[in-house]
């Protein structure tokens, strides 16, 4: 059954989280597409909508973090890397602040709202910060223990989080861990790396490619900062090839993350499938990765390069 990583972490904030009495939850006008607005089924009184005003939100989810409350702030990516980024970075980020970014219709599975509201350059913007966690959950389970370990983790997080329905490929059994990347198929023709919805499309890819004998190692890569460099260099020396696949421009995302680390470590070929350096556009889901190249036959055509 597919579920968007934005559902699944409204379910959280409905069934588990508001059971820790120091969550408390900020939207800036956007609570039902969020799912923020799930908390205050719950428990009405800790959950703020801010109003269209996201750099106030920001403000005040860090004077909530001083007083030893866990802020989880959620607005549109667009919204929240962008238009509050220096709100994040002065008011939560400096100071090392315990506040959670959950920012949801990141990538160009916004679809219909178009590249005005297609964040492609989120991760880039939010990696780019000293103190802050980047984490790109691939299906809705693994969005539900990532949040959790993030709520758990003191300092600031930034949770990416989809529009669209995606797969489960994770078992209900998922133990989610900052410092570590997954290894979902073995092989040693060449490395798919991967993040969020690009995930299964990456073992979409592999199960392709095993039927022309190229044994490819599928890893999921959720945590983008801090990324696992140990496996990252075990893939590249175990394949001699790399293949980055990315919902998120290839300037300053996964590809870019992954290559900081090869070329200082284990220089290796790589290939970046991401969106190359252009805003996004209107239409479905679907079309908008087919035309920007995010794609299982894509990543095939890459693998194949080596």
């Amino acid at each position: 059954m597919k579920i968007a990583t934005r559902v699944a972490y409204g379910n959280l904030l409905e069934t588990e989280l508001y059971k820790n009495s120091n969550i408390v939850v900020l939207d800036a006008d956007l609570g039902n597409a969020t799912k923020s607005i799930s908390l205050k089924k719950v428990v009405p009184n800790r959950y703020f909508d801010m109003g269209i005003s996201e750099q106030d939100m920001m403000c005040t989810a860090a004077g909530f973090a001083t007083c030893g409350k866990i802020p989880i702030v959620s607005t549109f990516a667009i919204f929240a890397a962008g238009r509050a980024f220096e709100q994040i970075r002065n008011s939560i980020a400096y100071p090392n602040l315990n506040v959670k970014i959950a920012a949801t219709h990141a990538g160009l599975t916004v679809g219909e709202d178009g590249g005005s509201h297609q964040a492609i350059e989120d991760i880039s913007l939010m990696r780019s910060l000293p103190n802050m966690m980047v984490i790109c959950p691939s299906d809705a389970i693994e969005t539900k223990a990532a949040i959790k370990a993030a709520v758990e983790h003191y300092g600031p997080v930034y949770i990416r989080l989809g529009r669209a329905a995606v797969e489960n490929i994770h078992s209900e059994d998922y133990v989610f861990d900052f410092s570590k990347g997954q290894i979902l198929r073995e092989g040693n023709d060449v490395g798919i790396i991967a993040t969020g919805i690009m995930v299964e499309k990456a073992l979409q890819a592999a199960n392709e490619l095993l039927k022309d004998g190229i044994h490819a190692r599928v890893v999921n890569i959720s945590t983008i900062k801090p990324i696992d460099k140990d496996l990252i260099i075990e893939t590249a020396k175990k394949t001699n090839y790399i293949v980055t696949v990315e919902e998120h421009s290839i300037i300053g995302g996964l590809g870019s993350a992954v290559s900081e680390v090869l070329v200082q470590k284990y220089p290796t070929k790589q290939f970046m499938i991401g969106i190359k350096d252009s805003f996004g556009e209107s239409g479905t889901p679907e079309e908008l990765l087919e035309k920007y190249g995010l794609t299982v036959e894509k990543i095939i055509e890459a693998a194949k390069k080596r």
